[in-house]
């Protein structure tokens, strides 16, 4: 989560596009956008406006700023990874295979393949695995901006639909990865550079737990012990991070490595695994989730299996242990370090939106 003004944006919460004001009743034929400011107003869509002419016109000038928001946004993601040498790369949202992740839900299509009978894909909640392949035939640097869907995912900041930025590129390690995703939030957002802190030292500093030190009544039980960093997380650590603007959070459990590597370390005597996994926080909004990635194929193969014991526990379907990232794998993934970014929470903390349905064209009550 380009634009090819050499000025910077300036985002705001209760100004206009070009700082023009547009009031409910002003036709938007009246505004001159540009890619010099992009801003807009929190709103919410009427439900009488069939009833109101007055709330017609303001629901579709209100309409009108999310599409041109929207586009000024894309363009401007395009511009950056253009500027660094990046291909855009398009990938199937419909495939045989899924991430298996121990909490996301895909959801599932029967398709009749060639008249052969139904055949069961997958609507992709990431375009990870197609993404990957193409590093293994020789693509270098790559992003995509694609819709993604999770099933179950409703909220303020969540939607069965979305729309991901994620971007690889070989060769870069642990370091580049994250110095590139604050790059990113630099130029994009104009923050200043982001706070780097530990896992352990954040749960420490904020909730007063170490993390990678298990109560001994929760020492056979791990899932147990991760439901308790998820609740401090939620209650504890994100609301503390607000203060912070800017933050990447590195150095997670390994147990929630996900598709990232692991590394022991050693820390006043006390010995532990992480994983090389970082999230990016601004205002306290969970913004991007990255790794320095996995090539181990035989670990993916142990992890897929880990999490749908996990997922078979919670009552969750299983999902397919083997795929064609795995047989690409073996080939050789080469080291890279990947990011996935949610390109309408980039939009919510840009223009300080605090629902999803405001920087979205259509609702899931809408569709």
């Amino acid at each position: 989560m380009s634009w090819k003004s050499s000025q910077s944006a300036t985002l705001g919460t209760d100004r206009q596009l070009n700082h023009d004001k547009i009031e409910p009743d002003q036709p938007i034929s009246n505004v001159v956008y540009s890619l010099e400011i992009i801003e807009m107003r929190p709103f919410t869509f009427e439900t009488n406006h069939m009833q109101n002419p007055r709330s017609s016109l303001a629901r579709s000038a209100q309409i009108t700023d999310v599409i041109k928001l929207r586009a000024a946004w894309m363009a401007k993601v395009r511009q950056y990874f253009d500027g660094l040498g990046f291909l855009e790369v398009q990938t199937p949202i419909l495939c045989r295979d899924t991430v298996v992740d121990r909490y996301i839900d895909p959801l599932t299509v029967q398709v009749d393949v060639q008249g052969q009978g139904n055949e069961q894909f997958y609507m992709q909640t990431s375009p990870e695995f197609c993404m990957k392949r193409l590093l293994v035939h020789g693509a270098q640097a790559i992003y995509a901006l694609t819709p993604v869907f999770r099933a179950g995912e409703t909220g303020a900041k969540h939607n069965i639909e979305f729309t991901m930025l994620e971007w690889y590129r070989v060769g870069d390690n642990y370091q580049a990865g994250m110095d590139l995703v604050d790059d990113f939030a630099q130029k994009m957002l104009q923050r200043p550079p982001a706070t780097r802190l530990s896992y352990r030292e954040t749960f420490i500093r904020f909730a007063g737990v170490d993390p990678f030190h298990v109560p001994h009544e929760l020492r056979q039980d791990q899932v147990a012990w991760d439901e308790v960093l998820n609740q401090l997380m939620a209650d504890k650590i994100e609301p503390a991070l607000q203060s912070l603007s800017t933050v990447i959070l590195y150095d997670w459990p390994a147990n929630q490595a996900a598709l990232a590597r692991t590394r022991m370390v050693n820390e006043s005597n006390h010995t532990y695994e992480v994983a090389e996994r970082f999230e990016l926080y601004v205002d306290g909004v969970e913004l991007a989730n990255g790794y320095h990635e996995l090539t181990d194929p035989n670990e993916l193969v142990r992890r897929n299996q880990a999490n749908n014991q996990l997922r078979a526990l919670s009552g969750r379907a299983l999902l397919p242990v083997n795929s064609r990232l795995l047989e690409a794998m073996r080939l050789g993934l080469p080291p890279c370090s990947g990011t996935a970014l949610g390109f309408e929470r980039l939009l919510m903390v840009a223009t300080g939106c605090d629902r999803i349905s405001q920087v979205t064209l259509f609702s899931p009550d809408d569709v």
